[in-house]
């Protein structure tokens, strides 16, 4: 297989677990916090971590940056996706809500067209559809259907918002090193959501705060491993392993929830591992084929 898009898959998928351990902390914070006070304690651990490893040379080259305002777009989009998220969580079940956010993936391929030139070939198409057909079964949704009411459009928005970021984000990723993009974004964040914080702000306990940094530490690492991997490899190649993170958030819901997952989630879960399994049998194939010309 050819050694950067084989990188940039097995960054990618680690990304999307680290994502999913922050889903379920975040889960687990929300009952008895408000949401733009977790995101902001997210937002200035990730931060710090920048400024502790890069220093003032990092804060320098972050207000230079080439992809300054690119980034500001970008986080107004995924502002706007998890707006739109969070509310339409509201009055969606975990299944119907999970599925339509996981749209997000088919528009990224769409998008990696017109936006970034990229030429997705047939399989791709077939492996976003496979992780996409895997997800509606997993999540159960797949006999219920549903109704197009505003928690329904909210979370296709959300699933939009996010795959516009996504491309963006790769796009940005070819012109600035990760930790200046790192840096850039979550300094943004810190702004956005300072400006909510005075109203929402509650006490909270040692235990809680340490876990917030906790969710900022594995929130960091991901993004790192997140934009590492958008440099390896083509969107329209990474868009089918977000639906692994799916499979994480089934087992840690079983591990810290004791939900039990259904014989229809290890059906879907086969389907989304075989989506991945597609392109890196194809990717695989192509990197045979480059050696022996």
């Amino acid at each position: 297989m050819h050694k950067t898009v084989s990188s940039g898959i097995l960054l990618t998928s680690f990304a999307y677990f680290l994502f999913s351990l922050q889903d379920a902390s975040v889960k687990w914070l929300v009952v008895a916090l408000p949401v733009w006070q977790i995101l902001f304690v997210r937002s200035v651990t990730i931060f710090s971590l920048c400024i502790l490893v890069g220093r003032r040379p990092l804060l320098r080259d972050a207000r230079h940056s080439p992809v300054l305002k690119p980034l500001f777009l970008r986080n107004i989009l995924l502002l706007a996706a998890w707006l739109c998220y969070y509310n339409a969580a509201r009055d969606l079940g975990l299944a119907e809500l999970t599925t339509l956010y996981y749209a997000s993936p088919v528009v990224m391929t769409i998008l990696s067209v017109p936006i970034l030139g990229e030429q997705v070939p047939g399989y791709r198409w077939l492996a976003v559809v496979v992780g996409f057909a895997g997800v509606v079964i997993a999540c159960g949704i797949a006999a219920k259907g549903l109704t197009l009411s505003l928690p329904v459009y909210l979370a296709l928005q959300a699933a939009i918002f996010w795959a516009i970021a996504t491309v963006l984000l790769r796009k940005t990723a070819l012109h600035e090193r990760t930790t200046v993009q790192m840096t850039i974004s979550s300094g943004f964040f810190v702004v956005f959501t300072a400006l909510a914080v005075p109203f929402v702000w509650q006490p909270v306990s040692l235990v809680d705060l340490a876990l917030m940094m906790a969710t900022g530490v594995l929130a960091g690492i991901g993004q790192f491993a997140m934009f590492e991997g958008m440099r390896r490899a083509p969107v329209s190649v990474l868009a089918p392993f977000e639906y692994t993170s799916l499979v994480w958030a089934f087992a840690l819901g079983y591990l810290i929830w004791s939900d039990v997952p259904g014989s229809n989630v290890f059906v879907g879960a086969a389907l989304i591992f075989s989506a991945g399994m597609i392109i890196i049998a194809r990717e695989r194939f192509d990197g045979r084929s480059r050696v022996r010309i």
